[in-house]
């Protein structure tokens, strides 16, 4: 049959560590305590937009975890959203980059295995689903056939 290819290895045949194979599931574990945002330095002339961005970022709750680690590397990337609106347009993919690793869009979240709360509720509010069948229909009804 077509596009179906060789059966896949056993896992134990796969090339590679087995003890770095073991451990791709395995997550390290640390206690690190949220820190507020710090401000921006001073001795940089901030574009407006950048500073209605960082006070985005400090309402976010994605940065309600933040340790200080995490807000030194959102403040650099504030110099560059700084020098994106002063307009230099060469960092508009590092910023791009930067700011996915805090998810900063839908599809960042996603990447990132992030939701909000209100979806769940959301969804949790909504009416029980429809079959298959009413939903591919819209909801349309047969007519008896003219004669």
């Amino acid at each position: 049959m077509a596009g179906r290819g060789p059966r896949p290895k056993e896992a134990h045949r796969l090339a590679g560590n087995g003890a770095a194979k073991a451990r791709l599931g395995e997550l390290r574990v640390i206690h690190a305590e949220p820190v507020a945002q710090p401000e921006l330095p001073d001795h940089v002339d901030w574009p407006a937009e950048t500073r209605q961005w960082w006070q985005m970022w400090a309402e976010s709750p994605l940065s309600a975890d933040f340790t200080s680690t995490d807000w030194s590397e959102l403040r650099d990337t504030a110099l560059l959203h700084a020098q994106l609106w002063s307009g230099d347009t060469k960092v508009a993919a590092e910023l791009r980059l930067r700011v996915a690793k805090f998810g900063a869009t839908p599809e960042d979240r996603a990447r990132l295995r992030i939701t909000f709360a209100q979806a769940d509720e959301a969804d949790d509010k909504r009416p029980a689903a429809q079959s298959s069948r009413s939903r591919r229909s819209g909801g349309l009804k047969a007519l008896p056939e003219a004669q």
